[in-house]
């Protein structure tokens, strides 16, 4: 079988389908992923995949461009006649899903989360809304990544084929092994791991940094992640006064996981925080925003603490809440994360999902 995969980076499709392409390849499949060109097509290319170059804006608005996207997705699938097609995040889910009708292709769409250009409540969640109705309409199946998802896209009425619920991109528990808890007598290390970028939480975290290390000096935030948006002075700022220590883009998070107490993830939205999973997976409390996405990925009390979106004040009560915990609860929380990723997110879970679908074609 010819499988098409369309994708806006290659960083996602390393990290978190990687073994999926990897299981559609050893059952002797051809696999043709479409993305732009950056450090991790090597990667993919690596295991098996053949790489179409694909330019492609992932926030950009600009109708000319998004256009060529779709007109490049029409004509490498009338060249390459897959069998099917599998899509990932907005543009390509729209413009490879009309592509898709008009080629009379089989498709599979995954809505990895809402995205800021439906969250905001403006004409440009109008347009992609109804985008997103014409390039959905004739997929074989859409995969969503939790519950508030999929409500909402039956409630805007765009759900006109089967869907399904995955538990996010699921975790590789092997890639992300139960770590040993850091020593009690270490320094509260908190990890954000996630683009530098507002819809991430991003104010609400530097200013709960401020307030927390003021009142506990022993006290360390470590920052991983691209600066997509105009964070540069004020992250170097607080860098340099030792409020934080950003650490850039990493390909090795798991090694920041494993020094860390807790992971925070203050997220506006999300489809599932794969960041979220992977800490819980190597035995690291989670401290995240009650938005979907996210507060799935852990139990209230139990395996993680939850507070407001966009609000400083309970993220600081949130991270203190946690800094006053004893040392034997902490490390408890931990195991009790591990546990909830073995039952009910572990990656494979989602490839027999991919791999049920393809073969219901």
């Amino acid at each position: 079988m010819k499988i098409l995969v369309l994708a806006n980076f290659g960083m996602g499709l390393y990290n978190f389908r990687k073994e999926l392409l990897e299981d559609l390849i050893n059952k002797q499949n051809e696999v043709y992923i479409s993305l732009p060109n950056d450090e991790y097509v090597p990667k993919l290319v690596s295991l098996g995949c053949q790489f179409v170059e694909t330019t492609l804006e992932r926030r950009g608005t600009n109708p000319m461009k998004d256009i060529k996207l779709l007109l490049h997705y029409i004509k490498i699938i009338k060249r390459m006649k897959p069998d099917v097609v599998l899509t990932y995040t907005i543009k390509p889910n729209v413009y490879g899903g009309i592509a898709c009708r008009i080629t009379k292709t089989p498709y599979i769409t995954n809505i990895t989360g809402l995205g800021t250009s439906i969250e905001n409540k403006d004409i440009i969640q109008k347009i992609t809304l109804r985008l997103y109705k014409v390039g959905l309409k004739k997929a074989s199946c859409l995969f969503f990544q939790n519950e508030t998802n999929l409500k909402f896209f039956i409630d805007k009425n765009m759900v006109k084929s089967k869907a399904r619920l995955v538990p996010g991109s699921g975790v590789n528990l092997a890639q992300h092994p139960l770590e040993e808890y850091p020593d009690g007598d270490e320094k509260n290390r908190f990890l954000f791991i996630g683009r530098i970028m507002k819809a991430k939480g991003i104010e609400e975290l530097l200013r709960a940094a401020e307030i927390v290390k003021n009142k506990y000096p022993n006290t360390q935030f470590d920052l991983i992640g691209s600066c997509e948006e105009d964070y540069h002075q004020q992250l170097a700022e607080l860098n340099k006064s030792g409020i934080i220590n950003y650490h850039g883009q990493q390909d090795d998070v798991h090694s920041f996981i494993k020094k860390s107490h807790a992971t925070v993830l203050p997220s506006y939205h999300e489809g599932t925080a794969n960041v979220l999973l992977e800490s819980a997976s190597s035995g690291r409390v989670v401290l995240a925003s009650r938005v979907p996405g996210c507060k799935e990925t852990f139990d209230e009390d139990v395996s993680g603490f939850g507070f407001e979106v966009k609000s400083v004040d309970s993220l600081v009560e949130t991270i203190i809440k946690f800094i006053k915990l004893p040392y034997g609860q902490k490390k408890a929380m931990g195991m009790a994360g591990r546990k909830k990723m073995e039952n009910e997110y572990d990656r494979k879970i989602v490839i027999n999902a991919y791999i049920d679908e393809i073969n219901n074609l």
